[in-house]
């Protein structure tokens, strides 16, 4: 089976570099797939989880935050503000967080609510990542 080169990177490491069959983003617009073969594309990302299918045909998920994408002569590239693989994410940590972000969400003023629900948003996709591992 065909297969491209997946490069997960943030500003402090390199997530992930694979080759693998397929991976699905989360697009600011929409989540979309890239294959083999893939037409050139730039493109944000926002908070998600990145699904990967490796070579082998293993499946993995990697909690992203917002960055961006390119895909070009059968490599993707993310550039991620962060990133991490479901075995790397502490899930009590990640509970800690959203009672954190819950508790600043309740309290947050008109200034504060955009910061505090994307606080929120970021550790529950951490948490549905971190729970991949357990399956």
């Amino acid at each position: 089976m065909a297969t491209f080169r997946l490069e997960i990177i943030t500003p402090d490491r390199v997530v992930l570099d694979a080759e693998v069959r397929s991976v699905r983003l989360p697009g600011a617009l929409g989540s979309f797939g890239v294959l083999p073969n893939h037409a050139r594309l730039v493109s944000e990302l926002t908070v998600g989880a990145i699904h990967v299918t490796h070579e082998n045909g293993d499946v993995e998920q990697v909690a992203t935050a917002e960055g961006l994408v390119r895909v070009a002569d059968n490599r993707v590239t993310v550039l991620a503000d962060a990133a991490e693989r479901a075995e790397e994410i502490d899930i009590e940590r990640v509970q800690a967080a959203i009672e954190r972000a819950k508790a600043h969400l309740a309290e947050a003023g008109a200034g504060g609510y955009e910061e505090a629900r994307e606080a929120l948003r970021r550790a529950m996709t951490r948490l549905e990542v971190a729970r991949t591992k357990e399956e």
